[in-house]
Protein backbone atom coordinates (compact mmCIF):
# COMPACT_ATOMS: atom_id res chain seq x y z
CA UNK A 1 0.00 0.00 0.00
CA UNK A 2 2.92 2.34 0.67
CA UNK A 3 3.85 2.26 -3.02
CA UNK A 4 0.43 3.69 -3.90
CA UNK A 5 0.93 6.79 -1.78
CA UNK A 6 1.71 10.04 -3.62
CA UNK A 7 5.30 11.32 -3.46
CA UNK A 8 4.45 14.30 -1.28
CA UNK A 9 3.28 11.97 1.52
CA UNK A 10 6.54 10.02 1.63
CA UNK A 11 9.17 12.56 0.55
CA UNK A 12 9.55 15.75 2.67
CA UNK A 13 11.51 17.45 -0.11
CA UNK A 14 8.68 16.93 -2.60
CA UNK A 15 6.15 18.09 0.00
CA UNK A 16 8.10 21.30 0.61
CA UNK A 17 8.44 21.98 -3.12
CA UNK A 18 4.72 21.47 -3.74
CA UNK A 19 3.61 23.63 -0.79
CA UNK A 20 5.88 26.54 -1.65
CA UNK A 21 4.98 26.30 -5.35
CA UNK A 22 1.28 26.45 -4.45
CA UNK A 23 1.90 29.56 -2.35
CA UNK A 24 3.79 31.34 -5.14
CA UNK A 25 1.05 30.53 -7.66
CA UNK A 26 -1.66 31.71 -5.25
CA UNK A 27 0.08 35.08 -4.86
CA UNK A 28 0.41 35.42 -8.64
CA UNK A 29 -3.24 34.43 -9.16
CA UNK A 30 -4.70 37.28 -7.11
CA UNK A 31 -3.95 40.24 -9.41
CA UNK A 32 -4.56 38.08 -12.50
CA UNK A 33 -8.00 36.99 -11.29
CA UNK A 34 -8.92 40.55 -10.40
CA UNK A 35 -7.80 41.78 -13.83
CA UNK A 36 -9.83 39.10 -15.61
CA UNK A 37 -12.85 40.04 -13.50
CA UNK A 38 -12.58 43.57 -14.87
CA UNK A 39 -12.45 42.20 -18.42
CA UNK A 40 -15.62 40.15 -17.78
CA UNK A 41 -17.31 43.12 -16.09
CA UNK A 42 -17.86 41.41 -12.72
CA UNK A 43 -16.77 42.08 -9.14
CA UNK A 44 -13.20 41.00 -8.26
CA UNK A 45 -14.56 38.40 -5.84
CA UNK A 46 -16.22 36.57 -8.77
CA UNK A 47 -12.87 36.00 -10.48
CA UNK A 48 -11.15 35.05 -7.23
CA UNK A 49 -13.90 32.55 -6.38
CA UNK A 50 -13.56 31.05 -9.87
CA UNK A 51 -9.80 30.64 -9.46
CA UNK A 52 -10.31 28.96 -6.09
CA UNK A 53 -12.96 26.47 -7.22
CA UNK A 54 -11.29 25.73 -10.58
CA UNK A 55 -7.90 24.97 -9.02
CA UNK A 56 -9.25 22.85 -6.16
CA UNK A 57 -11.65 20.87 -8.38
CA UNK A 58 -9.23 20.25 -11.24
CA UNK A 59 -6.58 19.05 -8.79
CA UNK A 60 -8.86 16.09 -8.13
CA UNK A 61 -10.60 15.42 -11.48
CA UNK A 62 -8.04 16.74 -13.99
CA UNK A 63 -5.85 14.61 -16.21
CA UNK A 64 -2.60 16.61 -15.98
CA UNK A 65 -0.82 16.78 -12.62
CA UNK A 66 0.66 20.14 -11.51
CA UNK A 67 -1.28 22.12 -14.13
CA UNK A 68 -3.07 25.23 -12.84
CA UNK A 69 -6.63 26.03 -13.88
CA UNK A 70 -8.31 29.27 -12.84
CA UNK A 71 -10.14 32.30 -14.20
CA UNK A 72 -8.55 33.31 -17.53
CA UNK A 73 -8.56 36.25 -19.91
CA UNK A 74 -9.66 34.12 -22.87
CA UNK A 75 -12.79 32.95 -21.06
CA UNK A 76 -13.45 36.48 -19.76
CA UNK A 77 -13.33 37.84 -23.31
CA UNK A 78 -15.82 35.23 -24.53
CA UNK A 79 -18.46 35.60 -21.79
CA UNK A 80 -17.93 39.30 -20.96
CA UNK A 81 -20.47 40.51 -23.58
CA UNK A 82 -23.12 38.14 -22.15
CA UNK A 83 -22.66 39.63 -18.69
CA UNK A 84 -22.87 43.19 -19.99
CA UNK A 85 -26.03 42.51 -22.00
CA UNK A 86 -27.94 40.15 -19.68
CA UNK A 87 -26.31 40.23 -16.24
CA UNK A 88 -24.36 37.97 -13.90
CA UNK A 89 -27.07 35.29 -13.70
CA UNK A 90 -26.80 34.56 -17.42
CA UNK A 91 -22.98 34.53 -17.21
CA UNK A 92 -23.09 31.91 -14.44
CA UNK A 93 -25.62 29.84 -16.42
CA UNK A 94 -23.29 29.96 -19.44
CA UNK A 95 -20.38 28.74 -17.30
CA UNK A 96 -22.39 25.73 -16.10
CA UNK A 97 -23.58 24.92 -19.63
CA UNK A 98 -20.02 25.29 -20.95
CA UNK A 99 -18.97 22.70 -18.40
CA UNK A 100 -21.64 20.32 -19.70
CA UNK A 101 -20.44 20.89 -23.27
CA UNK A 102 -16.85 20.16 -22.24
CA UNK A 103 -17.84 16.89 -20.58
CA UNK A 104 -19.71 15.84 -23.75
CA UNK A 105 -16.84 16.89 -26.03
CA UNK A 106 -14.36 15.10 -23.78
CA UNK A 107 -16.42 11.91 -23.85
CA UNK A 108 -16.64 12.16 -27.67
CA UNK A 109 -12.85 12.19 -27.89
CA UNK A 110 -12.14 15.83 -28.82
CA UNK A 111 -8.74 15.46 -27.11
CA UNK A 112 -7.63 13.19 -29.97
CA UNK A 113 -7.60 16.25 -32.24
CA UNK A 114 -4.39 17.29 -30.48
CA UNK A 115 -2.47 14.86 -32.68
CA UNK A 116 -3.19 17.17 -35.64
CA UNK A 117 -1.38 20.13 -34.03
CA UNK A 118 2.10 20.26 -35.65
CA UNK A 119 5.25 21.02 -33.69
CA UNK A 120 5.71 24.36 -35.47
CA UNK A 121 2.27 25.45 -34.22
CA UNK A 122 3.16 24.28 -30.72
CA UNK A 123 6.37 26.33 -30.77
CA UNK A 124 4.45 29.33 -32.09
CA UNK A 125 1.87 28.84 -29.35
CA UNK A 126 4.56 28.84 -26.65
CA UNK A 127 6.35 31.89 -28.06
CA UNK A 128 3.11 33.81 -28.51
CA UNK A 129 2.16 33.00 -24.95
CA UNK A 130 5.48 34.38 -23.72
CA UNK A 131 4.88 37.58 -25.69
CA UNK A 132 1.34 37.92 -24.29
CA UNK A 133 2.56 37.41 -20.73
CA UNK A 134 5.14 40.16 -21.20
CA UNK A 135 2.73 42.52 -22.97
CA UNK A 136 0.21 42.05 -20.13
CA UNK A 137 2.80 43.51 -17.75
CA UNK A 138 3.41 46.65 -19.79
CA UNK A 139 0.41 48.58 -18.35
CA UNK A 140 1.85 47.96 -14.88
CA UNK A 141 5.06 49.67 -16.00
CA UNK A 142 3.43 52.66 -17.70
CA UNK A 143 2.66 55.95 -15.96
CA UNK A 144 3.75 54.67 -12.54
CA UNK A 145 6.00 56.11 -9.80
CA UNK A 146 9.71 55.92 -10.63
CA UNK A 147 10.28 53.54 -7.68
CA UNK A 148 8.45 50.78 -9.58
CA UNK A 149 11.34 50.33 -12.02
CA UNK A 150 14.14 49.65 -9.51
CA UNK A 151 11.76 47.33 -7.63
CA UNK A 152 11.13 45.31 -10.80
CA UNK A 153 14.87 45.22 -11.52
CA UNK A 154 15.58 44.08 -7.95
CA UNK A 155 12.92 41.38 -8.23
CA UNK A 156 14.43 40.06 -11.48
CA UNK A 157 17.92 40.11 -9.95
CA UNK A 158 16.73 38.13 -6.95
CA UNK A 159 15.11 35.48 -9.16
CA UNK A 160 18.25 35.15 -11.27
CA UNK A 161 20.84 34.98 -8.49
CA UNK A 162 18.99 33.53 -5.47
CA UNK A 163 18.80 29.97 -6.98
CA UNK A 164 22.61 30.02 -7.09
CA UNK A 165 22.55 30.26 -3.29
CA UNK A 166 19.77 27.73 -2.58
CA UNK A 167 16.76 26.18 -4.23
CA UNK A 168 15.07 25.17 -0.99
CA UNK A 169 12.70 28.15 -1.25
CA UNK A 170 11.37 29.24 -4.67
CA UNK A 171 13.08 32.41 -5.84
CA UNK A 172 9.75 34.09 -6.85
CA UNK A 173 8.45 33.71 -3.29
CA UNK A 174 11.65 35.21 -1.88
CA UNK A 175 11.41 38.08 -4.32
CA UNK A 176 7.78 38.82 -3.42
CA UNK A 177 8.45 38.73 0.33
CA UNK A 178 11.59 40.89 0.20
CA UNK A 179 10.08 43.55 -2.06
CA UNK A 180 6.93 43.69 0.08
CA UNK A 181 8.98 44.16 3.27
CA UNK A 182 11.06 46.90 1.63
CA UNK A 183 8.09 48.88 0.33
CA UNK A 184 6.13 48.62 3.58
CA UNK A 185 9.09 49.34 5.88
CA UNK A 186 10.34 52.27 3.79
CA UNK A 187 6.85 53.60 3.10
CA UNK A 188 7.44 53.58 -0.67
CA UNK A 189 4.26 54.66 -2.50
CA UNK A 190 3.80 52.25 -5.42
CA UNK A 191 0.75 50.43 -6.83
CA UNK A 192 -0.21 47.38 -4.75
CA UNK A 193 -2.47 44.36 -5.10
CA UNK A 194 -5.07 46.17 -3.00
CA UNK A 195 -5.33 48.86 -5.69
CA UNK A 196 -6.71 46.24 -8.10
CA UNK A 197 -9.89 45.76 -6.08
CA UNK A 198 -11.33 44.59 -2.79
CA UNK A 199 -10.52 41.02 -1.75
CA UNK A 200 -13.38 38.72 -0.60
CA UNK A 201 -13.95 38.34 3.14
CA UNK A 202 -15.87 35.03 3.14
CA UNK A 203 -16.12 31.76 1.22
CA UNK A 204 -18.50 31.47 -1.76
CA UNK A 205 -21.92 29.89 -1.20
CA UNK A 206 -23.27 27.34 -3.73
CA UNK A 207 -26.55 27.95 -5.53
CA UNK A 208 -28.32 27.92 -8.90
CA UNK A 209 -28.00 30.90 -11.28
CA UNK A 210 -30.70 33.55 -10.95
CA UNK A 211 -32.22 33.14 -14.42
CA UNK A 212 -35.56 31.88 -15.74
CA UNK A 213 -35.20 28.23 -16.75
CA UNK A 214 -36.76 28.62 -20.20
CA UNK A 215 -35.90 27.84 -23.81
CA UNK A 216 -35.23 31.54 -24.41
CA UNK A 217 -32.58 31.51 -21.69
CA UNK A 218 -31.00 28.40 -23.20
CA UNK A 219 -30.84 29.91 -26.69
CA UNK A 220 -29.33 33.08 -25.22
CA UNK A 221 -26.52 31.43 -23.26
CA UNK A 222 -25.81 28.41 -25.51
CA UNK A 223 -23.67 30.21 -28.15
CA UNK A 224 -21.52 31.82 -25.45
CA UNK A 225 -21.29 28.53 -23.55
CA UNK A 226 -20.15 26.62 -26.65
CA UNK A 227 -17.54 29.25 -27.50
CA UNK A 228 -16.27 29.17 -23.91
CA UNK A 229 -16.15 25.37 -23.94
CA UNK A 230 -14.10 25.26 -27.15
CA UNK A 231 -11.69 28.04 -26.15
CA UNK A 232 -11.24 26.55 -22.69
CA UNK A 233 -10.54 23.06 -24.02
CA UNK A 234 -8.13 24.34 -26.65
CA UNK A 235 -6.05 26.27 -24.13
CA UNK A 236 -6.20 23.50 -21.53
CA UNK A 237 -5.14 20.74 -23.92
CA UNK A 238 -2.34 22.82 -25.40
CA UNK A 239 -1.10 23.65 -21.90
CA UNK A 240 -1.29 19.99 -20.88
CA UNK A 241 0.77 19.02 -23.93
CA UNK A 242 3.35 21.67 -23.06
CA UNK A 243 3.64 20.37 -19.48
CA UNK A 244 3.96 16.82 -20.84
CA UNK A 245 6.96 17.96 -22.88
CA UNK A 246 8.57 19.86 -19.99
CA UNK A 247 8.20 17.03 -17.48
CA UNK A 248 8.72 14.12 -19.90
CA UNK A 249 5.49 12.53 -18.68
CA UNK A 250 2.16 11.71 -20.27
CA UNK A 251 -1.28 12.88 -19.21
CA UNK A 252 -4.82 11.82 -20.00
CA UNK A 253 -6.21 14.48 -22.34
CA UNK A 254 -9.67 12.90 -22.26
CA UNK A 255 -9.74 13.01 -18.47
CA UNK A 256 -8.49 16.61 -18.59
CA UNK A 257 -11.28 17.58 -21.01
CA UNK A 258 -13.96 16.04 -18.82
CA UNK A 259 -12.29 17.42 -15.70
CA UNK A 260 -12.40 20.95 -17.13
CA UNK A 261 -16.13 20.50 -17.62
CA UNK A 262 -16.64 19.28 -14.06
CA UNK A 263 -14.55 22.18 -12.70
CA UNK A 264 -16.57 24.74 -14.65
CA UNK A 265 -19.87 23.27 -13.45
CA UNK A 266 -18.66 23.43 -9.84
CA UNK A 267 -17.38 26.97 -10.41
CA UNK A 268 -20.70 28.06 -11.89
CA UNK A 269 -22.64 26.58 -8.99
CA UNK A 270 -20.48 28.69 -6.65
CA UNK A 271 -21.16 31.81 -8.69
CA UNK A 272 -17.74 32.01 -10.39
CA UNK A 273 -16.93 33.22 -13.88
CA UNK A 274 -15.43 29.94 -15.06
CA UNK A 275 -11.99 29.37 -16.50
CA UNK A 276 -9.50 26.91 -17.95
CA UNK A 277 -5.82 26.04 -17.71
CA UNK A 278 -3.57 29.06 -17.08
CA UNK A 279 -0.33 28.58 -18.91
CA UNK A 280 1.45 31.48 -17.19
CA UNK A 281 0.71 30.22 -13.68
CA UNK A 282 1.36 26.66 -14.81
CA UNK A 283 4.83 27.72 -15.93
CA UNK A 284 5.43 29.31 -12.51
CA UNK A 285 4.30 26.08 -10.87
CA UNK A 286 6.10 23.56 -13.09
CA UNK A 287 9.08 25.29 -14.68
CA UNK A 288 10.02 27.94 -12.10
CA UNK A 289 9.00 26.26 -8.82
CA UNK A 290 9.53 22.63 -9.88
CA UNK A 291 6.12 21.28 -8.82
CA UNK A 292 5.05 17.90 -10.20
CA UNK A 293 1.97 16.71 -8.25
CA UNK A 294 -1.69 17.54 -7.74
CA UNK A 295 -0.91 18.90 -4.28
CA UNK A 296 0.53 22.15 -5.70
CA UNK A 297 -2.62 22.72 -7.76
CA UNK A 298 -4.89 22.04 -4.78
CA UNK A 299 -2.86 24.30 -2.50
CA UNK A 300 -2.75 27.09 -5.08
CA UNK A 301 -6.54 27.34 -4.87
CA UNK A 302 -6.65 26.81 -1.11
CA UNK A 303 -3.92 29.35 -0.37
CA UNK A 304 -5.67 31.82 -2.66
CA UNK A 305 -8.76 31.86 -0.45
CA UNK A 306 -6.76 31.79 2.77
CA UNK A 307 -4.66 34.73 1.60
CA UNK A 308 -7.75 36.71 0.60
CA UNK A 309 -9.89 35.96 3.65
CA UNK A 310 -7.36 35.62 6.48
CA UNK A 311 -4.42 37.69 5.27
CA UNK A 312 -6.27 40.15 3.05
CA UNK A 313 -4.63 43.30 4.51
CA UNK A 314 -1.14 41.81 4.17
CA UNK A 315 -1.72 40.59 0.62
CA UNK A 316 -3.14 43.98 -0.33
CA UNK A 317 0.24 45.53 0.54
CA UNK A 318 2.18 43.37 -1.96
CA UNK A 319 3.62 45.75 -4.58
CA UNK A 320 2.51 45.01 -8.12
CA UNK A 321 6.16 45.47 -9.11
CA UNK A 322 6.99 42.18 -7.35
CA UNK A 323 4.37 40.26 -9.30
CA UNK A 324 5.32 42.00 -12.55
CA UNK A 325 8.91 40.85 -12.03
CA UNK A 326 7.71 37.27 -11.54
CA UNK A 327 5.62 37.33 -14.72
CA UNK A 328 8.44 38.93 -16.75
CA UNK A 329 10.74 36.14 -15.61
CA UNK A 330 8.07 33.60 -16.57
CA UNK A 331 7.75 35.13 -20.05
CA UNK A 332 11.51 34.84 -20.63
CA UNK A 333 11.59 31.28 -19.30
CA UNK A 334 8.59 30.29 -21.44
CA UNK A 335 9.89 31.65 -24.76
CA UNK A 336 11.63 29.03 -26.90
CA UNK A 337 14.79 30.98 -27.68
CA UNK A 338 16.30 28.06 -29.59
CA UNK A 339 13.46 28.31 -32.15
CA UNK A 340 14.54 31.83 -33.22
CA UNK A 341 18.30 31.28 -33.08
CA UNK A 342 19.95 32.07 -36.48
CA UNK A 343 21.42 28.56 -36.62
CA UNK A 344 17.96 27.02 -36.20
CA UNK A 345 16.29 29.35 -38.70
CA UNK A 346 18.90 28.51 -41.35
CA UNK A 347 18.15 24.80 -41.05
CA UNK A 348 14.35 24.98 -40.69
CA UNK A 349 12.20 24.64 -43.84
CA UNK A 350 10.64 27.96 -44.87
CA UNK A 351 7.15 26.52 -44.46
CA UNK A 352 7.80 25.55 -40.84
CA UNK A 353 9.10 29.03 -40.03
CA UNK A 354 6.07 30.60 -41.73
CA UNK A 355 3.66 28.45 -39.69
CA UNK A 356 5.40 29.37 -36.43
CA UNK A 357 5.42 33.08 -37.31
CA UNK A 358 1.76 33.12 -38.40
CA UNK A 359 0.73 31.41 -35.16
CA UNK A 360 2.59 34.03 -33.10
CA UNK A 361 1.21 36.97 -35.10
CA UNK A 362 -2.41 35.78 -34.94
CA UNK A 363 -2.26 35.01 -31.22
CA UNK A 364 -0.68 38.37 -30.38
CA UNK A 365 -3.06 40.27 -32.70
CA UNK A 366 -6.21 38.61 -31.31
CA UNK A 367 -4.99 37.96 -27.73
CA UNK A 368 -6.63 34.56 -28.22
CA UNK A 369 -4.45 31.45 -28.11
CA UNK A 370 -7.21 29.23 -29.52
CA UNK A 371 -7.62 31.31 -32.69
CA UNK A 372 -3.88 31.31 -33.23
CA UNK A 373 -3.66 27.54 -32.87
CA UNK A 374 -6.51 26.97 -35.34
CA UNK A 375 -5.07 29.38 -37.93
CA UNK A 376 -1.57 27.95 -37.45
CA UNK A 377 -2.80 24.37 -37.84
CA UNK A 378 -4.73 25.23 -41.02
CA UNK A 379 -1.66 26.97 -42.42
CA UNK A 380 0.46 23.92 -41.60
CA UNK A 381 -2.02 21.70 -43.44
CA UNK A 382 -1.83 23.92 -46.54
CA UNK A 383 1.99 23.90 -46.41
CA UNK A 384 2.00 20.12 -46.01
CA UNK A 385 -0.45 19.63 -48.88
CA UNK A 386 1.64 21.79 -51.21
CA UNK A 387 4.81 19.95 -50.23
CA UNK A 388 3.34 16.48 -50.72
CA UNK A 389 1.62 17.48 -53.95
CA UNK A 390 5.00 18.01 -55.61
CA UNK A 391 6.10 14.48 -54.72
CA UNK A 392 3.73 12.89 -57.26
CA UNK A 393 5.43 12.18 -60.61
CA UNK A 394 4.68 10.45 -63.92
CA UNK A 395 7.15 8.78 -66.30
CA UNK A 396 6.24 7.17 -69.66
CA UNK A 397 7.94 4.20 -71.37
CA UNK A 398 6.77 3.12 -74.85
CA UNK A 399 6.83 -0.62 -75.65
CA UNK A 400 9.46 -2.05 -78.06
CA UNK A 401 6.87 -2.68 -80.75
CA UNK A 402 5.30 0.77 -80.37
CA UNK A 403 1.80 -0.65 -79.73
CA UNK A 404 1.63 0.20 -76.03
CA UNK A 405 2.89 2.68 -73.45
CA UNK A 406 3.37 2.28 -69.72
CA UNK A 407 2.92 5.31 -67.44
CA UNK A 408 4.52 4.81 -64.01
CA UNK A 409 2.93 7.04 -61.36
CA UNK A 410 4.79 7.58 -58.10
CA UNK A 411 3.82 9.45 -54.95
CA UNK A 412 0.71 10.24 -52.91
CA UNK A 413 -2.42 10.90 -54.92
CA UNK A 414 -4.92 13.24 -53.26
CA UNK A 415 -6.82 16.39 -54.24
CA UNK A 416 -3.72 18.61 -54.39
CA UNK A 417 -1.46 16.27 -56.36
CA UNK A 418 -3.94 14.41 -58.57
CA UNK A 419 -5.32 17.58 -60.20
CA UNK A 420 -1.99 18.04 -62.02
CA UNK A 421 -1.98 14.38 -63.07
CA UNK A 422 -4.46 14.76 -65.91
CA UNK A 423 -2.11 16.98 -67.90
CA UNK A 424 0.80 14.52 -67.79
CA UNK A 425 -0.56 12.13 -70.47
CA UNK A 426 -0.18 12.33 -74.28
CA UNK A 427 -3.74 11.42 -75.28
CA UNK A 428 -3.46 12.14 -79.02
CA UNK A 429 -0.04 10.64 -79.79
CA UNK A 430 -0.07 7.57 -77.51
CA UNK A 431 -0.58 4.08 -79.00
CA UNK A 432 -3.90 2.27 -78.66
CA UNK A 433 -3.01 0.43 -75.45
CA UNK A 434 -2.17 2.48 -72.34
CA UNK A 435 -1.06 0.98 -69.03
CA UNK A 436 -1.07 3.12 -65.87
CA UNK A 437 1.19 1.50 -63.26
CA UNK A 438 0.31 2.65 -59.73
CA UNK A 439 2.49 0.17 -57.82
CA UNK A 440 4.56 3.09 -56.45
CA UNK A 441 1.59 5.31 -55.67
CA UNK A 442 -1.28 5.44 -53.17
CA UNK A 443 -4.82 6.71 -53.75
CA UNK A 444 -6.13 8.70 -50.79
CA UNK A 445 -9.39 10.31 -51.88
CA UNK A 446 -12.27 10.57 -54.35
CA UNK A 447 -10.54 13.38 -56.26
CA UNK A 448 -7.81 10.97 -57.36
CA UNK A 449 -10.35 8.34 -58.50
CA UNK A 450 -12.22 11.03 -60.46
CA UNK A 451 -9.00 12.10 -62.20
CA UNK A 452 -8.20 8.50 -63.18
CA UNK A 453 -11.74 8.16 -64.56
CA UNK A 454 -11.25 11.37 -66.55
CA UNK A 455 -7.98 10.05 -67.99
CA UNK A 456 -9.70 6.82 -69.08
CA UNK A 457 -12.53 8.83 -70.64
CA UNK A 458 -10.12 11.00 -72.65
CA UNK A 459 -8.40 7.91 -74.06
CA UNK A 460 -11.74 6.17 -74.73
CA UNK A 461 -12.90 9.17 -76.77
CA UNK A 462 -9.95 8.45 -79.07
CA UNK A 463 -10.68 4.73 -79.27
CA UNK A 464 -7.86 3.72 -76.94
CA UNK A 465 -7.95 1.36 -73.98
CA UNK A 466 -6.55 1.98 -70.50
CA UNK A 467 -5.44 -0.64 -67.99
CA UNK A 468 -4.73 0.39 -64.39
CA UNK A 469 -2.31 -1.94 -62.61
CA UNK A 470 -0.31 -2.21 -59.38
CA UNK A 471 -2.94 -0.86 -56.99
CA UNK A 472 -2.24 -1.74 -53.35
CA UNK A 473 -5.14 -3.16 -51.37
CA UNK A 474 -6.50 0.11 -49.81
CA UNK A 475 -6.16 1.95 -53.13
CA UNK A 476 -7.83 -0.88 -55.03
CA UNK A 477 -10.72 -0.94 -52.55
CA UNK A 478 -11.28 2.82 -52.83
CA UNK A 479 -10.93 2.81 -56.62
CA UNK A 480 -13.26 -0.15 -57.04
CA UNK A 481 -15.88 1.50 -54.82
CA UNK A 482 -15.87 4.91 -56.52
CA UNK A 483 -14.78 4.47 -60.14
CA UNK A 484 -17.55 5.34 -62.56
CA UNK A 485 -19.69 6.83 -59.78
CA UNK A 486 -18.23 10.32 -59.51
CA UNK A 487 -19.34 11.89 -62.80
CA UNK A 488 -22.68 12.04 -64.55
CA UNK A 489 -22.98 10.46 -68.00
Amino acid sequence: MRALRPDWLTDPKVWRTEVLAGLVVALALIPEAISFSVIAGVEPAIGLFASFTMAVTISVVGGRRAMISAATGAVALVIGPLNREHGLGYLVAAVILAGVFQIVLGALGVAKLMRFVPRSVMVGFVNALAVLIFVAQVPEMHDVPWAVYPLIAAGLALMVFFPKVTRVVPAPLVSIVILTVITVAAGIAVPTVGDKGALPSSLPVPGLPDVPFTVDTLTTVAPYALAMALVGLMESLMTAQLVDDITDTRSSKTRESIGQGVANIVTGLFGGMGGCAMIGQTMINVKVSGARTRLSTFLAGTFLMVLCIVFGPVVSDIPMAALVAVMVMVSFATFDWHSVAPKTLRRMPAGEIAVMAITVVVVVATSNLAIGVVVGSLTAMVVFARRVAHLADVTAVTGPDGTSVVYSVTGELFFASSNDLIGRFRYASDPDKVVIDLSAAHIWDASSVAVLDAIETKYAQRGKTVEITGLNQPSAALHGKLTGELTSH
